[in-house]
């Protein structure tokens, strides 16, 4: 069977359904890759390292919300998707993987480069094996795995005639993954009620006067309730103040709405396992979070939100929002990555993307109030991994530029990460000459020398500190300067909260394709400051 014949059966159906392809070079690729650069209406990006490859498809594909196709070929290549596609399963983002095969009469014989590929990323990908021209392809799920048995010779004797229209990507031609309609639950506003909106979430109709704490990858809500009031709903009642009056009230909700997929804040999530509270969920896939005692996807209404209870949620809000603002303004905790993320947040505009890194950016953007009106926020919470976090917003860059093409200057892209995150991943800076690279990306590294997150959590307290340093705060004393230029993009460092305030804003009047902040913290005082807020 002729190898060019079944890449181009392969990559005809990829037409149909995609507009962009990352590839990664290798030798049993060749026929893709051939069939792959004689058409017209894909974009291709190559990408040296496969897992590189798979995180920045993933990062168009959570803009354009279609399949984004990564190519690899045959062995361990294929494995480096499987982080990226677990991400992919897991947020519900569409992500085709094409790995380039063997024949099957190799596998198992010891031959080079040669592995079990079908079935490689269980049930995360089902894989349709493709042998010969014509074989059925589908798309009809989120993540698709496509094995191409590709046999010698692997490279025609000329290359193949052009074919395919350059196509134009705007957001009129942008479709949502496809959803599950669980039904319609009844919800009795009278009650008091707080939503609760995470990752996925949406605009629910009916729900839009409610008080909700929302991450900040949700909706901005019109009744945005600061997260760390979780802690005043778990009281039954507490004296509140609010509009200059003083008066005792039940602060503890009968009833909470689960919007999506929260999972940033421990005492929200303790407020979701209250027996006390009746949990609803809502959702558009087959995830629910808390343990819901009702589902559904859309709510009919009866009563409204009191005028009470309302007053009771804006003064807890009000209340989070100044201890955060408090802290920052105290002397005592230094340079830490909470002022980063405020400041971060401070210097956005109408138009940004913001794609977010887990562990504490994520948070100290949430407790600084996002998220904001205008703002399109991303962040990887299907498996909340720090993987391919670089090589995401790069993904997000590109496709958010070329949603635009008509622009005088590239809509810019923000990427808050910590150190540990954007070592994991700088791979991910490097593209290749003539490839198409970002326009408009600034990614600020709030650089506290290891793992801040375990600062504040159970294996920071200082009775089992005696190990923490080794085990958990992992210093590295990475030279990020060296690395940034390493890679070709601009570099300044920030050591204070006026000068970082000062890099953003010349990153807003002076575009550059890559800039990279860094932003040296401490993460000597995370613990205090953490127990700061909760008190």
């Amino acid at each position: 069977m002729d190898s060019m014949d079944v890449a181009t059966h392969v990559v005809d159906r990829l037409a149909a359904h995609v507009t962009d392809v990352v590839l990664s070079p290798g030798s049993r690729t060749s026929p893709l890759a051939y069939a792959l650069f004689a058409r017209e209406d894909i974009r291709v990006h190559v990408r040296i390292d496969e897992r590189s490859a798979a995180f920045t498809a993933l990062g168009m594909a959570r803009v354009q919300r279609r399949h984004v196709a990564v190519v690899m070929t045959s062995g361990t290549a294929v494995a480096n998707a499987y982080p990226a596609l677990i991400e992919a399963y897991m947020s519900h983002t569409p992500l085709a993987v094409v790995s380039a095969d063997r024949p099957a009469r190799l596998v198992g014989t010891g031959a080079s480069q040669t592995i079990w590929q079908q079935g490689i990323f269980g049930r995360y990908a089902a894989t349709q094996q493709v042998d010969a021209p014509g074989a059925e392809i589908s798309f009809e799920a989120d993540q698709v795995h496509i094995n191409v048995a590709l046999d010698t010779p692997l490279v025609p004797d000329e290359l193949p005639a052009r074919v395919g229209a350059p196509r134009r990507v705007g957001p009129g031609r942008l479709q949502p993954s496809p959803s599950i309609d669980h039904g319609v639950v009844e919800v009795d506003l009278g009650r008091d009620t707080l939503v609760v909106a995470g990752d996925e979430a949406w605009e629910v109709p009916g729900l839009e006067h409610v008080p909700t704490i929302a991450e900040p990858t949700a909706p901005t809500p019109f009744h945005q309730v600061h997260p760390l009031a979780a802690r005043f709903f778990a009281q039954r009642s507490v004296a509140v103040s609010h509009d200059g009056g003083d008066f005792a009230a039940n602060t503890k909700p009968e009833q909470i709405i689960v919007v999506g997929h929260p999972t940033l804040h421990r005492d929200v999530m303790a407020l979701l396992a209250d027996p006390d509270i009746e949990v609803i969920g809502l959702s558009r896939t087959e995830t629910f979070t808390g343990a819901p005692s009702r589902r559904g996807t859309r709510v009919k209404v009866s009563g409204q939100p009191s005028d009470t209870w309302v007053k009771i949620c804006d003064a807890a809000g009000e209340v989070g929002a100044e201890t955060v603002r408090g802290a920052l303004a105290e002397d005592g905790f230094g340079f830490t990555g909470l002022h980063v993320a405020a400041a971060v947040g401070d210097t956005l505009g109408v138009g940004d993307t913001l794609v977010l890194g887990a562990s504490n950016p994520v948070r100290d953007a949430s407790l600084v109030g996002l998220p904001f009106d205008g703002v399109t926020t991303l962040a990887a919470r299907g498996a909340a991994g720090i993987d391919g976090t670089v090589s995401q917003a790069i993904g997000v860059a590109l496709a958010t530029q070329r949603l635009h093409p008509d622009e005088v200057r590239a809509p810019r892209t923000v990427a808050l990460v910590g150190d540990v995150t954007f070592l994991h991943d700088a791979g991910g800076l490097l593209i290749g000459p003539g490839q198409d690279a970002p326009s408009n990306l600034t990614i600020v590294v709030a650089n506290d020398d290891g793992g801040g997150i375990f600062e504040t959590l159970e294996v920071g307290a200082p009775a089992v500190r005696g190990v923490f340093e080794e085990a958990f705060g992992t210093p590295h004393g990475a030279d990020i300067a060296s690395i940034a230029r390493g890679y070709g993009a601009h570099y300044s460092q920030a050591l204070s909260l006026r000068e970082l305030i000062d890099a953003l804003l010349d990153a807003q009047d002076d575009p550059l394709p890559v800039r990279i902040i860094e932003a040296r913290t401490t993460r000597a005082t995370r613990r205090a400051l953490a127990e700061r807020l909760a008190r």
